[in-house]
C-alpha cells in the first residue's frame, strides 16, 4: 500500500476511471444508450424551486381543467436529468462547452416514469484549434414503456487525445 508521500505519483500514474471518448475516439454512426433512471416527485420539487418553473401544471396536483392526467415535469428536467446521465459516462472529462442544442418534446413525462436514452453521433468536425472538435450529437429519450418522449440534438466541443 502506498504511504501518503506516494500520493501526487499515484495520482498522476493510475487511468481515470468515469471519463468520456475524446472525439477521436468517436465516429459518425456509433450509438449507445444511459442507463434508465425513476423521476421522483423531489426531482420535480427541486427542479421547479430552483428555475422558477412554478407553473399550475407542475405545483398542483388538482389542478382544475387539466388537459393531462398525472403528475407532470417540465420537458427540460427530463432533458436536464438525461444530461446528468451523459455527463457521467461520455462528456466527463472532455467536454469543453456545450455550442447548441435543439429540443423537441413528443409526449409527457410524469412523476414515476423511468427514462433512458440512446445517444448517436452524427457528425465530428474538428476544429482549426488543434485537440478539439465540434460533435453533433442526437438524443433520443424513451420512457419505461419504450415510448419516444423527448429527443434533441445538441452540437458540443469536445476535447482529443492530445
Amino acid at each position: 500500500m502506498a504511504d501518503e508521500g506516494d500520493g501526487v505519483d499515484l495520482f498522476n500514474s493510475l487511468p481515470v476511471l468515469g471519463k468520456g471518448p475524446t472525439w477521436d475516439e468517436l465516429r459518425p454512426g456509433l450509438v449507445g444508450r444511459t442507463l434508465r433512471r425513476t423521476i421522483t416527485e423531489a426531482d420535480l420539487i427541486n427542479f421547479i424551486s430552483v428555475t422558477g418553473m412554478l407553473e399550475a401544471i407542475f405545483i398542483d396536483a388538482a389542478y382544475p381543467g387539466r388537459a393531462i392526467d398525472g403528475r407532470l415535469v417540465p420537458a427540460a428536467l427530463t432533458q436536464g436529468l438525461v444530461e446528468g446521465m451523459l455527463f457521467q459516462s461520455v462528456i466527463q472529462g472532455v467536454g469543453l462547452a456545450l455550442l447548441e442544442i435543439h429540443t423537441f418534446a413528443h409526449a409527457p413525462v410524469r412523476v414515476g416514469d423511468s427514462i433512458w436514452a440512446t445517444l448517436e453521433i452524427r457528425d465530428i468536425r474538428p476544429t482549426s484549434k488543434g485537440g478539439r472538435a465540434v460533435v453533433t450529437q442526437f438524443v433520443t429519450v424513451y420512457n419505461q414503456r419504450g415510448e419516444k418522449v423527448l429527443s434533441y440534438e445538441v452540437k458540443r466541443l469536445v476535447a482529443g487525445r492530445g
